[in-house]
């Protein structure tokens, strides 16, 4: 009590000396003719002087703000002096010598009420055909079909279409990709901009001409270059129905590595540019040429409000077993649609290639003979030695009847007399000279077959979209409807392989570093989108938005566009050429860069505790960013945080997650003498650690324990001062093998050391305790390094394919490696050569799992691939988990019928095993390649090193490896028996809520962004928490998105795009007790300091609006569902 009278009265004494130096120094305004003159070379006018005081007042102001806030600190450095945590107990260590922290009681990650949870059951989807059983039943054998190679015979009788004609629709097209052989900008300048500039032309000479162009990326750039009489022709072109838009995206997204995130991203990209420059919304899918398909894409078209969409790359085998049972056209659902309001109309194509040998019918003998840019002559022939011919009177009836022959046996496949017949290839018709060589002989090849009724058949050039409307119609259903007796599938299409035993697989790794820096920058898009969003929003609120720096927007639509780029099938998959992959990572950067300055510029803004102290200059930012990277193929640095003895540094984190988040939090500081303080004055138990640059350079890390709100920044200070109770130094063992290193008693971080010997070690937390192997420091789960070497002979691995010389040996290191253990109140962990395994000892979501990196660098290995592998003695037999675009889980088998490399599927998020008594789960920030090749194994490839191309067209190996950065959380989870129908799913699977939790922390990470030092103070901070109320534990918000206007094009700065989805986990969070759709607080009261003006359920991406909602309406999801609002907020 008395210690609290002396802390008033001295603080009393400070205040008041405080306001008289501030009276004081406003005397001197008055006085001081320096200070009057000290506004610049304004004009001696009476405005001028006046405009002059407001500046000087201004700084006065500020620097009072700033003795106020030492004040503040020197009363907490007063009140502080005993401080201890919240509960009033120090860190301490257990009997078994495991660290206890301090605990609030809050909740550690969700509040979540036995009562409110049941089981996500009840009936599953009711799919004709599950993907993974044709894989069972199939062969996968490899007969010779004659002239289709890998297919069969196809006959027919001439009179089945007497009663009803054939219809062909040739559809023309140009596959262009963005950056592949070239970048982006060469393949516009040399080829794509002249494929355009034709379009334009060669279209308008004949209404009978059709074409569709898929990517957005190619035709916005076009659209900037071209003059308005340009522009106006080809919208004409587009709205008569002569040039279709097909899927509308960025690019023609990979389906196999990308976040589901990102592919939305994307998709909305293209729309939105669609609907602004064109005014035209996209009805089909076309994707002729990613590396196999996956249910996530057909999904999210859906929800696009696409009818109908296209694929090409599926295993030859199973495009054979489809041809067979006349299936190739089918509707797609997705696993857990109880019903079929996830179908969509999907068309396979049946051959080898989108190219015309492969695309007329099973003969590309025959169909290169109707690819009349080979006429003799030209740069390109036909492989089977007979040329095309031009069509002229005396050969057109021979010429018409043979490419017939080839229609009606492709049609043969199919279940309605209705044809799709594709036309062209990569980076076709760049000339002018190939739009007449096509166009004019197969209109004069259909004007005599529509003109000779006994052909039955009617032949055109036509849209992707009119070729679904014409199979609707024939089989008379509404558009995007289910036909009578087409089949229902549901699964996946990986992996692919196109022939013998050539498996895509290997791309689902090739150049793991920069899959690793695209996740990382969609991360930072999310974030910066949510708080540029609410950042805006917030100034509108208080009046203002003419201060915040809104040309920050410019910066996000470069990310977005970046990202978008990146998604294409040849960059995010590592198998573009090496200039290309750098020119790709050079344009990631500078959106990286842009991202962390839109994420500090509106985090300066929300922090400000008064918002009239806002000030933004372009050249002076309030904020630093949390690291840096020096070029676009360098691992990050973090920031350093330098502490100064005269005052504190301040410190904001944000939080990218919906949910508050208990987590740690590690900086770089240039002193051992660290204290960290919240807001409100607490100290915060402190883990010091070295940073180790070298073998023997070392750094302080400073690591806390923090609990941040949702999507919120919180607001810390960081103290140089004398050692406190709460800091505690991490004990740092080095385990050498036969090399005996002095302990460095004497260092600031001392560390001992002792020889290595073979027997276990452990490490422990309050939930985990980890054995380690005493020589390699690898976890005994057990943990192995191995290699896969390549084919000795013919076809070798490359960045596509996966060809391995045999199973897998194991990875020897040259020499013994040095094994660092550390370990402390908040972490501990284990470092032994390319990896570091992290325990957290506190809890919450980060203390239930293993944190564990690998730092990969094989560039001294030759056509070798490492790999990663897990054996456990969980009974999982052949069935293990992968997920789908981060998005859902896939059940898979290990086939032994296949070979190895078949085995391997994409992971872009995780993968798990189980059996009846647990799971474990391995989250991944970065797309890679998996497999469980026996029973309770997984196993990651993390790198492949390959000399030589494998024959797809790239033209090079893997042998710009870099070193590379590969983060992941193992977690455990134990399986009830309580209800044993949950185990006996085939089809469907979902992730617990803890392990949705888990991938979001390794995927998010919190931002620690200090507060740069400013000569006149610090203005006073504060906690921003936007959200009034929580999210339902299984709700993500997947973007908080502003919004172009339709008609200027600029930014409105009222309008953002919420997207949410839904999770169906094993145990569903239900606080209305049903499993069937959940419910959102009114999202008029989601947002603090906000006023809800508009509330619209919209499409995924804008294109189709809703009936606006009441603003107090509540949000309904089904399980699984993604849906997209607008929002006016203000």
């Amino acid at each position: 009590m008395k210690l609290r009278k002396q802390v008033t009265v001295c603080g009393g004494a400070i205040f008041c000396v405080a306001v008289f130096s501030l009276y004081l120094m406003l005397d001197r305004v008055q006085h001081d003719p320096a200070r009057r003159q000290n506004g610049g070379n304004f004009p001696r006018s009476q405005i001028s002087v006046l405009q002059n005081r407001i500046e000087q007042l201004e700084q006065l102001l500020e620097e009072n703000h700033q003795i106020i806030s030492h004040i503040k600190d020197s009363v907490m450095e007063l009140t502080d002096t005993g401080a201890v945590s919240p509960s009033g107990h120090l860190p301490f260590r257990s009997a078994n010598g495991s660290w206890v922290l301090p605990f609030d009681g809050r909740p550690t990650f969700l509040a979540v009420k036995p009562q409110d949870c049941q089981p996500a059951l009840g009936s599953h989807g009711q799919a004709d055909v599950q993907m993974l059983d044709v894989y069972s039943i199939l062969k996968f054998d490899n007969p010779d079909g004659g002239v289709w190679k890998q297919g069969f015979d196809i006959t027919y009788e001439p009179d089945e279409w007497d009663s009803e004609q054939l219809q062909v629709f040739v559809v023309p097209h140009s596959h262009n990709d963005p950056g592949w052989i070239k970048t982006f900008d060469k393949y516009f300048t040399d080829q794509t901009q002249h494929i355009l500039n034709n379009m334009v032309v060669k279209l308008a000479e004949d209404p009978r001409r059709k074409f569709i162009w898929s990517e957005i990326s190619f035709f916005s750039k076009w659209w900037e270059t071209a003059d308005v009489h340009k522009q106006e022709a080809m919208r004409k072109l587009i709205l008569g129905g002569q040039l279709e838009i097909v899927t509308g995206g960025w690019v023609m997204t990979d389906e196999a590595n990308v976040h589901y995130f990102a592919m939305i991203d994307q998709l909305i990209e293209g729309h939105q540019w669609m609907e602004r420059n064109l005014g035209i919304t996209p009805r089909s899918g076309w994707a002729v040429d990613p590396f196999g398909h996956s249910a996530t894409m057909s999904y999210l078209l859906k929800r696009a409000n696409l009818t109908s969409m296209l694929i090409q790359r599926v295993h030859y085998s199973i495009k054979k077993h489809f041809a067979s049972t006349r299936s190739l056209e089918f509707m797609w659902r997705q696993a857990w649609d109880t019903g079929s309001n996830t179908d969509i109309f999907c068309h396979m194509m049946p051959f080898y290639s989108y190219d015309v040998p492969h695309t007329c019918g099973p003969d590309p003998k025959v169909c290169c003979q109707f690819d009349f840019k080979r006429l003799p002559g030209g740069r390109i022939n036909c492989p089977w030695k007979v040329p095309p011919k031009t069509v002229v009177d005396a050969n057109i009836a021979e010429r018409a009847n043979l490419l017939l022959d080839q229609y009606r046996k492709k049609s043969k496949l199919y279940r309605s007399k209705v044809l799709l017949v594709p036309l062209g290839d990569d980076f076709r018709y760049d000339k002018a000279l190939e739009w007449d060589q096509q166009f004019m002989n197969y209109q004069k090849l259909f004007d005599y077959m529509n003109s000779h009724p006994e052909m039955h058949v009617q032949a055109q050039f036509g849209t992707l979209t009119e070729y679904f409307n014409a199979v609707y119609k024939a089989r008379g259903v509404a558009q995007g409807s289910r036909p009578a007796d087409y089949p229902v599938i549901s699964g996946d299409f990986f992996a692919y392989a196109d022939r013998e035993d050539h498996y895509w697989t290997g791309y689902f790794t090739s150049r793991p570093f920069y899959k690793s820096l695209d996740r990382v920058i969609e991360s930072h898009l999310r974030g910066a989108e949510i708080l540029y969003s609410l950042a805006v929003a917030n100034a509108r609120h208080v009046g203002m938005d003419g201060r915040y720096p809104v040309s920050d927007y410019a910066l996000l639509v470069d990310a977005r566009q970046s990202v978008g780029l990146f998604q294409h099938h040849d960059a995010i998959t590592g198998t573009a050429k090496e200039n290309v992959v750098t020119d790709y990572g050079t344009r990631l950067l500078r959106s990286l860069i842009g991202l962390k300055r839109v994420i500090i510029n509106a985090a300066h803004f929300l922090v400000m505790k008064n918002k009239e102290f806002y000030r933004f200059y372009q050249t002076e930012p309030f904020l630093e960013t949390d690291d840096r990277r020096a070029t676009q193929d360098s691992l990050p640095q973090s920031t350093l945080i330098e502490l100064d003895p005269a005052g504190p540094r301040y410190l904001v984190l944000f939080n990218p997650i919906e949910h508050e988040r208990l987590c740690v939090v590690t900086v770089l500081v240039n002193t051992v003498r660290v204290r960290v303080l919240t807001e409100d004055g607490q100290t915060l138990p402190v883990q010091l650690s070295a940073q180790w640059s070298s073998a023997s350079q070392m750094s302080a890390e400073a690591t806390f324990m923090v609990r941040l709100p949702p999507l919120g920044l919180a607001v810390f200070h960081l103290y140089d001062s004398p050692d406190s109770p709460m800091t505690l130094r991490s004990d740092t063992l080095l385990r050498q093998s036969g090399r005996g290193v002095t302990s460095r008693a004497a260092d600031p971080l001392p560390v001992r050391s002792q020889p290595s010997d073979p027997q276990t070690f452990y490490i422990s937390s309050q939930s985990l305790t980890l054995g380690f192997s005493g020589d390699t420091g690898l976890l005994e789960v057990q943990m192995q390094f191995i290699v896969y070497g390549t084919r000795p002979s013919k076809d070798k691995s490359g960045a596509y394919l996966f060809l391995p010389d045999g199973k897998a040996k194991p990875y020897n290191q040259k020499e013994p490696p040095v094994v660092r253990v550390v370990e402390g109140p908040l972490f501990s962990e284990v470092v032994a050569h390319y990896h570091l395994i992290c325990a957290f000892v506190f809890p919450g979501v980060d203390g239930l799992s293993i944190d564990f990196t690998t730092m990969v660098d094989i560039r001294d290995q030759t056509n070798k691939e490492l790999a990663m592998r897990l054996d456990t003695d969980i009974q999982s037999g052949d069935v293990f988990y992968t997920d789908l675009n981060g998005f859902q889980m896939q059940p898979r088998r290990h086939f032994l019928k296949l070979p190895l490399q078949a085995n391997f599927y994409p992971m872009p998020s995780q993968a798990y095993i189980q059996d009846s008594h647990h799971r474990l789960t391995l989250h991944t920030a970065q797309s890679l390649g998996v497999t469980s090749l026996e029973s309770g194994q997984l196993e990651v490839i993390m790198d492949r090193r390959l000399m030589q191309d494998d024959n797809r067209g790239l033209g090079q190996g893997l042998k710009d490896n870099k070193k590379t950065t590969n983060r992941f959380r193992l977690l455990l989870e134990r399986r009830s028996m309580g209800n044993k129908s949950l185990f006996l799913i085939a089809t469907t699977s979902f992730p617990s809520i803890l392990s949705h939790m888990t991938n979001y922390f390794l995927n998010h990470k919190v931002l620690a962004l200090p507060v740069l030092p400013k000569r006149r103070g610090i203005p006073p901070l504060q906690t921003f928490a936007p959200l009034k109320s929580n999210l339902p534990c299984d709700f993500h918000l997947l973007n908080l998105r502003s919004i172009q206007s339709q008609v200027t094009g600029k930014q409105n700065t009222m309008l953002v795009l919420l997207l949410l989805t839904s999770k169906l986990t094993r145990v569903f969070c239900v606080s209305s007790r049903t499993p069937t759709r959940r419910l959102l607080t009114p999202v008029s009261g989601l947002f603090k300091n906000l006023d809800l003006q508009l509330l619209q359920p919209m499409s995924l991406t804008l294109m189709h609006a809703s009936t606006p909602l009441a603003n107090e309406s509540t949000i309904s999801l089904d399980p699984m569902e993604i849906s997209a609002f607008k929002l006016k907020l203000r």
